[in-house]
């Protein structure tokens, strides 16, 4: 058994571990020579998360999906490569919208450099990421348009919020799906499609990402309230102090609501206080990560990985199966 990737794959084939280990290398590769800039500034700021490492999750799962067909096509790679410069180039814009001071364990671009600076190279990344994606051909352009217009919906679900009598949570899955969820089903599809895999396994594999994809963020939400900044690469309970309803804090409303409990609801006032002072913070932080409600959080980061891993029925019984299986249980290992 060898551990693939930052993420922590366990692989048990041998020839699996070649190829996937010789995939992401390349992709390694790949990140390094689009990021480059004849301008100095401008190529530290490209690579300046990249270089900080990252799980390379969704390089990991288009090498996983590409053993369905040619996993050597001239494709997969590259596509590999556009995925994770469209996740890199969200990095940038997210920590901008909520004002994060450390990514990956190392302080954010913003922090670093300012906004400004942050944003645009941002949109440098998107440019190089479509770049390599007009030479794959006009379908991988069109189905990367449709995902990032997904994920920029639910960016903008995100910070608009429920519309009245919405269930919050409901609302909140729907932002996931695409903010996450549209980019990990990508990479899955690329991995599939340039391969050369069969239209029903792409799509197989299509389903397995977005479901995935939901219940990784979902693991980041637990993260953001129950790990050390050690752990999770960034600051503890960012997305509480902004504000930014996750599913910890949802699931605690919720409850607030149903039961009415005293406790409940002086947290959620707690919550809904200004969390800018950091014994307040602290206090919130503490209390959540003592709630019953962390732990229904963490019930529907298994919910989604069970349905991710029940799409993958139809597929042949091989070794990048279990791997995907495996993956799976990674995701909910990370919550906890």
């Amino acid at each position: 058994m060898t551990v693939v990737g930052p993420f922590g794959l366990s692989v048990r084939d041998q020839a699996l571990e070649a190829d996937v280990q010789a995939g992401l290398a390349a992709v390694e590769e790949g990140l390094l020579e689009a990021t480059k800039s004849e301008v100095p500034f401008i190529q530290e700021a490209a690579q300046h998360l990249l270089r900080a490492g990252g799980k390379r999750f969704r390089p990991l799962l288009v090498m996983l999906a590409a053993q369905f067909g040619d996993p050597y096509a001239p494709g997969v790679v590259p596509s590999a490569v556009v995925v994770e410069l469209t996740h890199l180039a969200t990095l940038y814009h997210d920590d901008v919208m909520d004002e994060a001071d450390v990514r990956r364990s190392v302080p954010s671009a913003n922090a670093r450099w300012g906004n400004s600076i942050a944003v645009l190279t941002g949109d440098f990344l998107f440019a190089r990421a479509s770049h390599i994606l007009a030479d794959l051909g006009p379908e991988a352009v069109r189905i990367q348009a449709e995902a990032f217009e997904r994920l920029v919906t639910g960016q903008i679900l995100e910070t608009a919020g429920p519309r009245d009598g919405r269930d919050p949570i409901a609302h909140y899955l729907d932002v996931l799906g695409g903010k996450t969820g549209s980019l990990v089903a990508v990479s899955g599809r690329f991995g599939a499609m340039m391969s050369g895999a069969d239209e029903t396994v792409v799509d197989v594999l299509t389903q397995y990402g977005e479901r995935l994809g939901v219940a990784f963020q979902l693991a980041d939400d637990v993260l953001d309230i129950a790990s050390d900044s050690h752990e999770s690469g960034k600051t503890p309970g960012t997305d509480l102090r902004e504000g930014i309803p996750t599913m910890p804090v949802l699931r605690l409303r919720e409850r607030a609501e149903r039961l009415g409990l005293a406790e409940d609801i002086a947290l959620c006032e707690l919550l809904d206080s200004d969390l800018s002072d950091d014994a307040r913070y602290e206090e919130a932080l503490a209390r959540l990560r003592e709630h019953p409600a962390l732990e229904t959080a963490r019930r529907d980061t298994v919910r989604y990985a069970e349905e991710a891993r029940a799409t993958l029925a139809p597929l042949r019984e091989c070794e990048a199966k279990a791997a995907l299986v495996e993956l799976c249980d990674a995701v909910v290992h990370r919550a906890g």
